[in-house]
Order: C-alpha cells, then structure tokens, then sequence
C-alpha cells in the first residue's frame, strides 16, 4: 500500500510533488448528479493561497482543471480527475542544499525509506500536496452542502496570541482566519517580529461541523473522531489532535466530563459530538496542533548524505507559519471523513 488514498467509499488519491509539473486528486464514489463546476472548487483553493504576512511569497494561481467525472456541471458518479500546474516554480535555493538534511522535515526519512528523494522543495512532503486535499474538500462540500451540513476552520491560536471569543462570521474578515479580530490584529504584529528574526511559528486550528446528524461512525477501529484524528495528522504540520475538551479530559472528575443528557439534548458538549466513535447529533468540534514551520534561517546543526556534521541557514521562499494556509486544508479533510462516514451509514440502509 502506497498511502497516497483516503476514504472507503468516498476515496481520494492525491498525487504530485511540490517543484513537478503539477499536482491533482483522483475521486471515487462521489454521489452522482452533484452541481459542480470549476469556479465551486476555485472558490476553495483560492483560501489557501498566500495571504498574510506569514505565508511565502511563491504566488501560484492555483487554477484548477476538471479533466473526468463531470458532464452538463453535474457529476456522473465515476472517478473526478482534478488538475491544478505548478506555475511558479523556483528551486535555485535547494541546489546549494541537496545534500543536506533540514532539521524537521522529511529529507532524511524519505531518503531512508526510498532511498531517493526530491529535494527541491521538499517533493512529496511539502506543504505544496495540501492543495489537492482542498479540491477534494471542495467537492465533499458540494455533497454536504445538499445535507445541511457546514464545516468551518478558524485559527484558535498563533504564536501564543489566542482568540478571546469565537464569532464565526468574523472568520473570512482577516488574514489569518482568526474568529477575534482583536486576535488577529496581534496575530499580525506577531507574526511580522517572527519573520524580522529569521524563525517561524505554530498554532492551533479549531474545526467544528454543524448539522452532522447522530450515528456516523464505526465500531472499534473506524471510529468518527480516530478517523477524524488520522485525517488532521495525515497533515504534514499537524503534530496532535483534540476532540471535544481534548486533553483537559484527564483532569477533570467523571462528574465535570460527561455530558448530562435531558429530553431536550445534551446539556453541553465536551464529548466533542462523539460518544463510542459515533456521532451523537452534537456539533462535532476538533482541534489541530500545529507545528513551526521547519525552514527556517536561523543557523541550525545538521548532517549531510555522507553523515557527516555541518550547518544549515535555510533560504528561499517558505512561510512563516502553516497558518493561515492550513485551515482551509484542516477544514477540507474533515469534510472528507463526514461524507465518507455519511456515505458508509448509508450503505447500512
């Protein structure tokens, strides 16, 4: 098994490399009928594009082709092939680095594990294969659009400034997608001294779908939040995930963790939505931890292909942090783990 598909009914396989010709995704078993056009998908990948102080200067259009699976703008249930061309590519700046490892990226274990690999831009495990996983999203949205389902990403936190207050209609106003502009405006000021020394930052992205109706999820091992789980960690940056209170759980009483339930609901939701790995009708709220970008120019110790010691100043065109750019990646791939549950559920029907 390669690792490069997602889903069991409805499966994506990205494909492509940061510095190649391009990059795309394969869909199977998206529902037919389905409105889709182009600009429905553009409309999700132009979030990702660069634009804050803390996203790289690479401009990519990031126009994306439909090539299979649509007809008269409606899908027809077989596989949707999606494209999008590298457009502004610049590898000078890995030349002088080829054989040096960067301390937390991939360099070394993909070269460990194929014996080969990419090193302009970081090939198949940079930032750059996120852009698939949004066309995909783009279209699991259209679907869910049709249920009454809305998923929404925000930035919780950035560089240790935390929004004080979530208002969802402020998400799309700023940069950052922060839901407190007040936040945001710290974010970036922030996020400008960061990038003036030379360092990079992390963060916390929030996720939480409405209207998911009660029992998506399997038992034991394909369970809603582990899947839910997986697709955030597939993410190259993300390094942990919360569901619900998350990691609070283990310091609070069994009195303060459940959620009471009354004829009219539950009474809160620090279950997050899901109970035994299945939804509960309860918005379903995630949280993604979010790891500093890893090129960086401060000088750090290394090895080289020969293992030998050396120093590393990476150059070239990175951002400062994942986030923003990672939210709507984060918000596209819990759009595909509900559609592909909410598609499995219906099989049991």
């Amino acid at each position: 098994m390669s690792g490069n598909s997602f889903g069991k009914a409805f499966v994506v396989t990205t494909w492509g490399e940061s510095h190649g010709r391009g990059l795309g995704v394969v869909i199977d078993g998206c529902p037919p009928r389905l409105p889709l056009t182009e600009s429905d998908i553009q409309e999700e990948l132009d979030r990702r594009r660069p634009r804050a102080a803390s996203s790289t200067p690479r401009r990519e259009p990031d126009k994306v082709e439909i090539l299979s699976g649509i007809f008269e703008e409606r899908t027809t249930g077989t596989p949707i092939a999606l494209l999008i061309y590298n457009k502004d590519v610049d590898s000078k700046a890995y030349r002088t680095i080829k054989d040096t490892f960067r301390p937390g990226h991939g360099d070394i274990t993909y070269l460990e594990k194929y014996g080969i690999r990419d090193h302009r831009g970081g090939g198949r495990a940079s930032g750059r294969e996120t852009v698939a996983r949004v066309a995909a999203g783009a279209v699991a949205k259209r679907a869910l659009d049709q249920e009454g389902i809305k998923v929404k990403a925000y930035t919780l936190e950035l560089a240790g400034i935390r929004a004080q207050r979530v208002d969802l209609e402020a998400v799309d106003e700023n940069a950052f997608f922060a839901p407190d502009p007040d936040a945001a405006n710290g974010m970036t000021e922030k996020i400008k001294e960061i990038k003036a020394s030379g360092n990079s930052a992390g963060g916390i992205v929030e996720v939480v779908a409405q209207g998911c109706p009660p029992g998506l999820g399997e038992p034991v091992f394909d369970k809603l939040d582990a899947d839910l789980a997986k697709a955030l960690m597939s993410i190259g940056a993300v390094k942990a995930v919360e569901i619900g209170v998350g990691l609070e759980a283990a310091r609070l009483m069994g009195s303060q963790c459940n959620d009471e339930i009354t004829p009219e609901g539950f009474v809160t939701n620090r279950a997050g939505g899901i109970l035994a790995g299945i939804s509960n009708g309860d918005d379903i709220v995630v949280r993604a931890a979010v790891k500093p970008i890893p090129s960086i120019e401060i000088e750090q110790q290394t090895i080289d292909v020969h293992r030998r010691p050396t120093t590393i100043s990476v150059k070239g065109r990175h951002d400062v942090s994942a986030i923003p750019r990672i939210v709507p990646v984060c918000e596209a791939m819990v759009r595909l783990v509900i559609l592909d549950h909410l598609l499995r559920q219906r099989t049991l029907g």
